[in-house]
């Protein structure tokens, strides 16, 4: 089946963050959320409620893809009042008007519900996407598409490759995450043992591929092609991709 590769950088860490991972054609952007959340250390996507706001800015496209319900709601208002966000800027003095046209070019990007969209388009056309996530920690990801493949039959998706761990939750951006991987990682620093604790409440760990897959085939969203794999009683024996997992 038609199947992406794609490349998921976190942005600003040092060494790079960063996971390569095979999925199926038609993921809907809420689906790719998912998958980003699961291949990293984060718990707003499936099997967890969602914690954080996320979004996709698809800047050249005048789409934000998100959770933000107040966003969908503020545009959805400013579409049915653009007469009166026009006479607004109209009288407006005039050492304010550049942030209320900032402001309102923001109310006019269309925004979409990450269930209701899917990234086809948007990933092949402009071959990366970028993606948001707690605005507060301000976690920025560039998810870049690598290759387009017709021989990988699995319905879910497969992490292939990767590198570093990843942070935790509310851990303070990425100057906050590398002061906790120091503490974490030095059994001689005072603070390590209650770092250890609050870790293990954040459901941390280390870069675990295996793990990782385990749980990306809960993500299923297209039938796979039992007949098309070499397997066993449906445990596979050899395949390009999956390779016995």
């Amino acid at each position: 089946m038609k199947s992406y590769i794609i490349r998921i950088e976190l942005e600003h860490s040092e060494p790079l963050i960063w996971r390569q991972v095979i999925m199926p054609a038609g993921a809907t952007f809420n689906m790719l959320h998912d998958v980003i959340q699961l291949v990293t250390n984060f718990q707003s996507g499936y099997p967890y409620e969602a914690y954080h706001l996320f979004e996709f800015d698809l800047a050249k496209d005048n789409i934000r893809v998100t959770n933000d319900e107040e966003a969908y709601l503020e545009h959805q208002h400013f579409k049915k009042n653009r007469k009166e966000f026009a006479e607004r800027l109209k009288n407006m003095e005039p050492k304010y008007k550049k942030y209320e046209l900032a402001h309102q070019a923001r109310l006019s990007q269309t925004v979409r519900k990450p269930s209701g969209i899917k990234i086809d388009a948007f990933l092949e056309k402009h071959g990366e996407l970028l993606y948001r996530y707690d605005f507060g920690d301000g976690w920025q990801f560039r998810i870049q598409l690598e290759s387009i493949v017709e021989d990988y039959y699995f319905g879910f998706p497969t992490l292939l490759d990767g590198a570093e761990t990843a942070p935790p939750e509310d851990v303070g951006g990425i100057h906050g995450f590398y002061e906790f991987l120091k503490i974490y990682r030095d059994p001689k620093h005072p603070e390590h043992k209650e770092m250890k604790v609050w870790a293990e409440s954040q459901s941390f760990r280390e870069y675990d591929p295996e793990w990782i897959n385990y749980f990306l085939k809960s993500r299923a969203y297209k039938k796979t092609e039992w007949n098309k794999i070499h397997h066993e009683n449906y445990r596979v024996i050899e395949d390009k991709y999956r390779k016995g997992l």
